[in-house]
């Protein structure tokens, strides 16, 4: 009898639990999803309605285009409040007074670099109608946050806070932290530095080319074929822009259609309009164009700086003091090693960030577009078009320091290396219906050699777009959806290069010593010989050739800077490793095929300590990984898990069309037909949702790791839920 009275006294403790447990899923979580279908009142100006489709896009239909930008802020916050909110933190450098001391460094960045006060600078410099357009959007976050402050999203709980009224500067602060995300170079300035000081001039130089000279020439991808290479006789545009890996995404898609305006695509959170897309009459798509847009400027005793008081608010501790100082080239952005640097950033001019996208959606033939495209201010980025009437285009925009007496690629001295202006929008480097009938890029250089002004940035090496034109040129007939198929290509030919040197010196040693070999040796040899350049999971040849490019390129590191090997990081050194083992210079090593030996032993006995003793059992997608982790709840004892994504085994590599790093990859895949737009498609990594218990959590990732997308649904909406807007307060 006393056992039966516990097991029900057992059986009820659970069923409280759950209850209770379920309880607080519904009030935290279900409760904070958004009303999706019905109607609601909203201060605009006529009847409006939200049609969200299969995914869960919104296509925004209204009366004007201040309404349906202010419809979309209010979408935008109904799936991604929280990201919002902490995107404009990051970026005003107070994200510690909600996450406390793991953010202060971030703070203390993010502070020193000035970015709100440059916000506010930039804000007072907007043009009327883009101050309309952020001030529609505002207007739209705070609808949502002022209706729905007893249902936020599960993140404000956790945190215990509540969002502040979104302004016009948050907007801006979002767009300055992915302009920082974009042309972060200093640290680049003074990794170079520390290695001039270690080493020898010419060899460091050598490892930080701004080319290589097998550029393609107008490159994240983006390109256009034109009509003559498709199966309908009309232009195809793609656009898969690479971005650090996060959930949420960082790119938000949207339709937005109002009397003037049609336009449908992705933009970046926290921003309104559509930043890549298409309208009725052209599309677009952007790559990062890597030019250097950041200097530091070392700072000497008698440099004039004066200090501002500032402080850091951290969560459930004291307040951290910060004293930020300000000098002629900028603030006085770090100190490394006893010297203090002023950093002198092109955001931080006038008309540095700008916004004409609306102008850009509206856009309906290439001079109009290029006429948005001249107020640009940046990060700069390569734009890609198309239309629909058989045409495809490339520019270059955004605002290009022109620099007299140095090259940047080192802190300069705090007089002596000023800019001279910026780089006419006339030109800069641009391209229309050119005769290969195909326009690239891939984050490579694509200013031409004898360019009339100095140039400077970490571009990347040519492996990717080489590979994009080489696929694109194989054949003609393209149809949209095979497009597919070059994004997601996974063909190194770097790897594949790295691989045939090794076969071929371990060749040539064999044949001058005629001993045998070590075993493992001529195992890693012959997994190296039989493969054929794929970057692909479930194979162990891709490992070997990482591994093995990592040693490389330490070694040749350390050839020029002794003790800094590791710290070698460039996106051209894949590049600079191939031109080595191509042309062998003397100075650098005495025997390159001995380089390339010890090499492949240092690459066995690393893959050793990770997956085993046998190299054809190792496997390059367990190496190469992926997780992606929800930054609040991803982290949560027992059921962050089900907040994250992975691990999963990859393909692909930095130099694969399909770039990948742990750390980067596509973050946007999106693929348009001018002949036919119903028959485009998009799809993000993970979707449009940031609160877990939405479907549209992450039901895009399934279709984006197998390579597969969705339709950009355009003029026919199949509509699963239909929100319905009624003019009126609330």
């Amino acid at each position: 009898m006393r056992s039966t009275r516990l097991l029900r006294l057992l059986n009820l403790s659970i069923a409280v639990l759950l209850i209770v447990f379920l309880a607080a899923v519904y009030w935290y979580g279900w409760r904070a999803l958004p009303e999706l279908s019905g109607q609601i009142t909203a201060p605009i100006s006529a009847e409006a309605r939200i049609a969200r489709d299969a995914l869960g896009v919104p296509h925004i239909q209204a009366g004007s285009w201040e309404d349906a930008i202010f419809l979309q802020g209010y979408a935008m916050a109904q799936d991604r409040l929280w990201q919002m909110d902490g995107m404009r933190r990051r970026a005003s450098g107070e994200l510690a007074e909600i996450a406390g001391q793991l953010a202060v460094e971030s703070d203390q960045e993010a502070r020193r670099m000035n970015l709100r006060n440059i916000a506010e600078r930039q804000e007072h410099s907007l043009q009327p109608a883009e101050r309309a357009v952020l001030a529609a959007f505002a207007r739209g976050i705070n609808e949502f946050i002022q209706t729905h402050r007893d249902r936020l999203p599960l993140e404000f709980t956790l945190l215990r806070y509540d969002p502040r009224p979104w302004t016009i500067r948050d907007s801006l602060l979002a767009g300055l932290e992915m302009y920082r995300t974009l042309t972060n170079s200093w640290r680049g300035e003074l990794l170079k530095q520390k290695m001039l000081e270690a080493g020898e001039r010419s060899k460091v130089d050598f490892l930080f080319p701004a080319r290589t000279g097998y550029e393609a020439q107008p490159g994240s991808n983006s390109w256009a074929v034109a009509g003559s290479r498709t199966a309908s006789g009309k232009p195809i545009l793609a656009d898969d822009p690479h971005l650090e890996y996060s959930i949420p995404s960082p790119w938000y898609l949207v339709h937005l259609k109002a009397p003037g305006l049609d336009v449908t695509g992705a933009t970046i959170i926290g921003l309104p309009a559509v930043i890549v897309g298409h309208n009725d009459r052209i599309a677009w798509g952007v790559t990062n164009l890597q030019f250097d847009v950041q200097d530091l400027y070392r700072q000497d005793a008698s440099a004039s700086v004066r200090l501002e008081q500032d402080a850091i608010s951290v969560k459930g501790l004291r307040t951290i003091p910060i004293a930020l100082g300000l000098t002629e080239q900028g603030p006085l952005f770090l100190s490394e090693g006893g010297t203090q640097y002023a950093l002198h950033w092109t955001a931080a001019e006038s008309g540095g960030f700008t916004f004409p996208f609306l102008d850009i959606d509206r856009a309906h033939n290439w001079d109009e577009f290029r006429g948005a495209l001249e107020r640009y201010g940046g990060p700069g980025q390569n734009f890609v078009y198309a239309d629909i009437d058989g045409n495809i285009g490339y520019q270059a925009a955004g605002r290009l320091p022109i620099r007299k007496n140095c090259a940047g690629d080192v802190p300069a001295a705090s007089t002596g290396c000023e800019w001279g202006g910026v780089i006419p929008f006339d030109q800069l480097p641009r391209s229309y219906n050119p005769s290969a009938g195909m326009i690239v890029t891939a984050n490579q250089n694509p200013f031409p050699a004898d360019y009339a002004y100095p140039v400077a940035g970490n571009f990347a090496a040519p492996y990717r777009a080489n590979q994009i034109r080489a696929v694109l040129g194989s054949r003609a007939k393209w149809k949209p959806e095979e497009m597919f198929a070059v994004e997601t290509d996974v063909y190194s030919a770097f790897d594949l290069f790295l691989a045939q040197q090794v076969v071929a010196a371990f060749d040539a040693q064999k044949g001058d010593t005629g001993k045998p070999a070590d075993p493992r040796i001529e195992q890693a040899v012959t997994l190296l010989r039989k493969w054929n350049g794929q970057m692909a999971k479930g194979e162990a040849a891709p490992m070997l050739s990482s591994l093995l490019y990592e040693q490389i390129r330490r070694r040749v590191a350390e050839r020029a800077a002794t003790g800094l090997g590791e710290a070698y990081q460039s996106y051209m050194a894949p590049a600079v490793v191939e031109r080595l083992l191509r042309e062998r210079p003397p100075g650098w090593f005495p025997d390159y095929n001995a380089l390339l030996l010890r090499s492949l032993t240092g690459a066995l006995e690393a893959g050793q300590k990770i997956q085993g003793s046998k190299p054809s059992r190792w496997d390059y997608g367990q190496y190469s990984s992926l997780q992606i982790v929800n930054p609040v709840e991803g982290r949560l004892p027992f059921i962050g898990r089900y907040f994250n994504i992975g691990p999963v085994a990859m393909s692909g590599a930095p130099t694969t069309v399909k770039q990948y790093t742990r750390r980067l990859g596509p973050s946007l895949r999106m693929v348009i037909d001018l002949g036919d737009l119903e028959h485009s498609f998009a799809n993000l990594v993970t979707g449009e949702s940031g609160q877990r218990l939405s479907p549209h959590y992450k039901d895009q990732w399934d279709a984006y790791y197998a390579g597969r997308s969705f339709p950009m649904q355009y003029r026919k909406v199949d509509a699963k839920n239909v929100l319905v807007i009624k003019p009126g307060a609330n």
